[in-house]
């Protein structure tokens, strides 16, 4: 087998529909032979039966509850993993996708046509056409500052803040990335092997920082495929009240910051947190939004 699909979904009936339609349409004439795994969160919108009926050859695992992206794409891992001959590679797809003509196979020739490669992720786009950053430097304090405090807009757009000239999108070539985006991740099965899967103490939000951070430690290189091109809609998964989102996004990267930076970094990055919170709780008037920042200050403090 040469490839296995994972697709996490949570209450986005008709979007997974439209991406698993898109997705099989471009492995119809990839040439590679593949097997689709949907891990459905106990969506409320009948996704699992939905896609159980278009789609019978998913290989559908209905959850009894919703475990998140992170433990969600972990049970498809673990069973494609176990199995007696893993696949050569595995493709971690989101659900709020539509991939374009031989974008898989373009992933695919990628991911193999250096030794060196672990990891490969497509050019995105958002629905209107428009451009999409698919691809980071990893984060950092510069990143922080971004975040918190007044920037010129031409810094945003730069290295300064972690992003990759569009110049390189727009070529031929992949080029080489910290990061790609989890919309699309595809690895070479021995790296999971190696570096294991998702963290799962990282419920939502990080988690394709950190196992890419883990994967580069290893010694693999990571590319960007302009070459690729899937259309991610973005967001349409979280469906979440906005103060837990923000409680997931900050928990979560003050454990990436402590889990890969060095102490003195992650030092000056928690307070760094703690101060942007606190400027953004003073100016808060959402009642829940700043019981959210409120904990989230002291959460940073005691870091």
């Amino acid at each position: 087998m040469d490839l296995a699909v994972v697709i996490v979904t949570w209450n986005v009936r008709e979007l997974a529909l439209q991406t698993l339609r898109s997705l099989y349409n471009d492995l119809a004439s990839s040439g590679l032979s593949a097997e689709v795994y949907v891990v459905d969160n106990a969506s409320a919108d009948d996704s699992a039966a939905a896609i159980a009926q278009a789609f019978p050859q998913v290989k559908l695992i209905a959850s009894s509850e919703n475990l998140g992206f992170v433990k969600g794409n972990n049970l498809a891992l673990r069973q494609i993993m176990d199995s007696p001959a893993p696949p050569r590679a595995v493709y971690l797809l989101n659900p709020d996708t539509i991939t374009q003509p031989g974008a898989t196979r373009a992933l695919y020739d990628a991911l193999f046509a250096s030794s060196r490669v672990g990891l490969v992720g497509a050019r995105l786009s958002y629905g209107d056409g428009s451009f999409q950053h698919a691809a980071f430097a990893f984060p950092g304090l510069r990143q922080l500052w971004v975040e918190f405090f007044p920037t010129p807009g031409r810094l945003i757009e730069s290295r300064f803040n972690g992003r990759y000239p569009r110049a390189l999108y727009a070529g031929e070539q992949p080029f080489a990335v910290d990061f790609t985006l989890g919309a699309t991740m595809m690895l070479r099965s021995e790296v999971i092997a190696q570096t294991g899967l998702f963290d799962e103490a990282f419920f939502m939000y990080c988690e394709e920082i950190d196992w890419a951070w883990r994967i580069k430690t290893a010694g693999w290189d990571v590319l960007c495929v302009p070459r690729a091109h899937v259309v991610h809609l973005g967001g349409q998964s979280t469906g979440q009240a906005r103060p837990q989102s923000v409680m997931h996004l900050w928990t979560s990267r003050l454990r990436l910051y402590r889990k890969h930076q060095p102490a003195w970094k992650f030092h000056i990055a928690r307070l760094m947190i703690a101060f942007g919170l606190w400027l953004r709780l003073r100016r808060e008037q959402n009642p829940a939004l700043r019981q959210t920042y409120q904990m989230l200050y002291q959460m940073a403090r005691q870091a």
